[in-house]
């Protein structure tokens, strides 16, 4: 927990950074405090008695720790819908079993004050050879209820799943589609105080999952229930989630606001993005680069998460020692929707410095949509028997480009241009 955290006043409610009101005056639910966890991986397997002893008289362990949660710390109020958001690996999964009691920490504690449903993969305890409806006691038995507790919440779970019908055949004879539904179904209509879902949000066909939504939306307003929600979807956190964390290499590095957490998310994934996309390190220069250009990389100079309000400030970097004059070119790429936003073309941008140099530039950004960016630049020459022509010398390859993100609360995501940019209205007849 922040400093800044341990300090409210459980009888105080506090505005999020957002304007969202936070749950601070209800009950803690769920505390997560100094949680460690770590797994050993056997490095070499003793083959007897005798081959331990030594082993051990040799100080050998025979195996490794990895630290895969280090000090987590965060509490959950009652009414919260919670985010737990990190790339694969980060240990967020183990975070949930923790949670969930599957798993026991290493270090620190997890206390947990309600009835905490926790459903880690849908369908998990499912029989095939069951009906439905014996498929629904089986899950709610697994989970803790009594029957009675199953009973009466029997209703709701078929009328949500809407498998009427359908609850009496085995459930082998159920397509994926309707297994889904009814997992998903026992999953949200359990009556426990704490729910936890484990990336279970994009379930079904469209009018199922507009129902979905609907249901969230609903119980996002019951201050009774709280749900936890571990998911890569980061318009799923800030449509649904009033706090969140994000966990990378076992820690916390981002606890509280959504908004920053899912910022935060997206940049790290860019990041990863990038450096995994150049993997040719054979050659005794990066790709794109060569005795002629051995240096060419654009820097960020601004925040890389960035309203439509700003303007993007970067700067290409270069080493060039020719004596004749040379041109930049600068495109940038939409990642997710991709193709290229804009291209500096014609408009060679002409430069006489020689050496190492730095040259610095700005994109507005008041034109477009939500969405990730790629900055490429290209070092050229004057081609000797076509004016208007040019070759290129070097370019940036994935790990010497730059990327950034819109991200503005008054756009939308699926196209590139804003209203700002383009509207299209209707005329009189």
């Amino acid at each position: 927990m922040s400093e800044t955290a341990g300090k409210m006043d459980e009888a105080d409610k506090t505005v999020s950074q957002n304007g969202q009101l936070q749950n601070v005056d209800k009950p803690v639910v769920l505390s997560v405090s100094h949680v460690g966890k770590y797994f050993r991986l056997p490095t070499e397997q003793a083959t007897g008695l005798k081959m331990l002893f030594i082993n051990w008289t040799k100080g050998i362990k025979g195996y490794k720790e990895q630290h895969v949660l280090r000090d987590i710390n965060f509490e959950v109020h009652q009414g919260d819908f919670f985010g737990i958001v990190g790339r694969n690996g980060s240990g967020k999964s183990t975070l949930l079993k923790l949670i969930s009691g599957i798993y026991v920490p290493d270090a620190g504690n997890i206390e947990v004050n309600g009835k905490l449903v926790p459903f880690i993969e849908l369908g998990v305890g499912f029989n095939p050879e069951l009906t439905g409806r014996e498929n629904v006691y089986l899950n709610g038995a697994l989970l803790g209820f009594t029957r009675d507790e199953i009973d009466a919440m029997y209703d709701d779970i078929v009328s949500f799943a809407e498998l009427e019908e359908f609850m009496d055949q085995k459930l082998k004879n159920y397509s994926s589609g309707m297994q889904v539904r009814l997992a998903f179904s026992v999953a949200i209509k359990a009556q426990g105080d704490i729910l936890v879902l484990d990336e279970v949000l994009a379930v079904g066909d469209e009018a199922f999952q507009r129902k979905c939504d609907s249901y969230f939306a609903s119980i996002k307003k019951d201050p009774t229930k709280t749900v936890i929600l571990v998911t890569h979807d980061m318009s799923a956190v800030k449509k649904y989630c009033n706090k969140a964390v994000l966990i990378k290499d076992g820690e916390v590095i981002v606890n509280g606001d959504k908004d920053d957490v899912a910022n935060r998310y997206t940049l790290e994934n860019m990041r990863a993005d990038k450096r995994d996309t150049d993997n040719d390190k054979s050659g005794e220069y990066p790709t794109g680069l060569n005795e002629r250009v051995p240096f060419l990389h654009i820097n960020a100079l601004s925040e890389q998460i960035l309203s439509r309000d700003d303007s993007f400030r970067f700067e290409v970097e270069y080493q060039y020692d020719e004596p004749n004059d040379y041109y930049l070119a600068i495109a940038m790429h939409d990642i997710k929707r991709g193709g290229i936003t804009y291209d500096t073309g014609a408009n060679k941008i002409k430069l006489s410095r020689h050496g190492h140099c730095k040259v610095k530039f700005e994109v507005p950004l008041k034109l477009f949509n939500n969405g990730d960016f790629k900055l490429v630049a290209s070092l050229r020459t004057q081609n000797a028997e076509d004016s208007e022509t040019t070759d290129m010398v070097a370019f940036t390859n994935d790990d010497n480009c730059c990327i950034f993100a819109v991200r503005d609360k008054r756009n939308r995501a699926y196209a590139l241009l804003n209203d700002c940019a383009l509207r299209i209205t209707m005329l009189a007849d």
